[in-house]
């Protein structure tokens, strides 16, 4: 890739548009479904800087995450669409889980967490269960 002022840069590398997750407990909806598949995207500057502006999180700066998970999650089983009311639904073990996953896939680009064996003193990545990317 050519730069403005003749410098060459290397071509962004792809990466997942979408992480795939499995939640611990499931929402529930009215009928009785549970919804535990989903999927998140990676979050951009706009996304963690916008709901700084909402006053619901100017007036209760925890409820920043609640609008943050509802911009990225950009799937949960089969809901037409997810907003905070979904997100304020979610059992407390879920909002947790999604929060860690937020960061993983936020911080390292994907969801593998790094673990080191007590048996070899080896160190690898591992894909925990339910969990994509």
């Amino acid at each position: 890739m050519e730069l403005a002022g003749g410098g060459v840069t290397e071509a962004p590398r792809a990466r997942p548009a979408e992480f795939p997750f499995t939640l611990p407990h499931g929402l529930v909806a009215p009928d009785g479904t549970v919804h535990r598949e989903g999927s998140m995207r990676m979050a951009t500057a706009l996304d963690e800087i916008e709901p700084i502006k909402d006053p619901r999180v100017r007036s209760n700066p925890g409820y920043l995450v609640i609008i943050l998970l509802t911009r990225v999650i950009t799937k949960l089983g089969d809901l037409e669409y997810i907003n905070t009311h979904t997100v304020e639904n979610l059992y407390s073990g879920d909002l947790a889980y999604l929060q860690d996953f937020y960061q993983r896939i936020n911080v390292n680009g994907h969801a593998r967490l790094q673990v080191d064996c007590p048996h070899c003193d080896g160190s690898f990545e591992v894909e925990p269960p339910g969990l994509g990317g």
